[in-house]
């Protein structure tokens, strides 16, 4: 299966790109960088990528395990090489569960599935970096 995304210069340092769901985005570089700061900044891009694939995993197999959780976010830390070309060499992702009724082996399993098994992003991204993760439970 191949994949077909367009990205076109809008000016200075802002591109649009659209996506195979329709919707399109705008990648921009900072005011240090010469660009408006309008949009997403391309590698942090790469990072929400990340949690969204490893996101929908694990909220899919919580449906699945008729598991009980209230809230749930993914907080990714990712360290960049000082050389250029820079890319991120470490990256760190935590799985926070909020609930009063949390099955933290369970979840365990489906964080580990999606990290281990699943999130093709996930396994992208360990082909440059070393990548780890832990959950963070948040009982009441």
């Amino acid at each position: 299966m191949t994949n077909h995304i367009s990205t076109k210069w809008t000016g200075k340092m802002a591109f649009e790109s659209n996506n195979p769901s329709g919707l399109d985005l705008t990648i921009d570089a900072g005011p240090e960088d010469g660009g408006e700061g309008n949009g997403y900044r391309p590698k942090a891009l790469m990072l929400s990528s990340l949690a969204g694939c490893s996101g929908l995993d694990v909220v899919s197999l919580i449906d699945k395990m008729k598991l009980k959780v209230d809230k749930f976010h993914i907080e990714i830390f990712a360290e960049l090489t000082d050389e250029h070309p820079k890319y991120y060499h470490k990256v760190h992702l935590e799985y926070h569960f909020y609930g009063k009724e949390l099955d933290e082996k369970k979840l365990q399993k489906a964080v580990d599935l999606s990290v281990d098994k699943y999130c093709g992003v996930m396994e992208m991204f360990r082909r440059f970096a070393e990548v780890s993760a832990e959950n963070i439970y948040h009982s009441g």
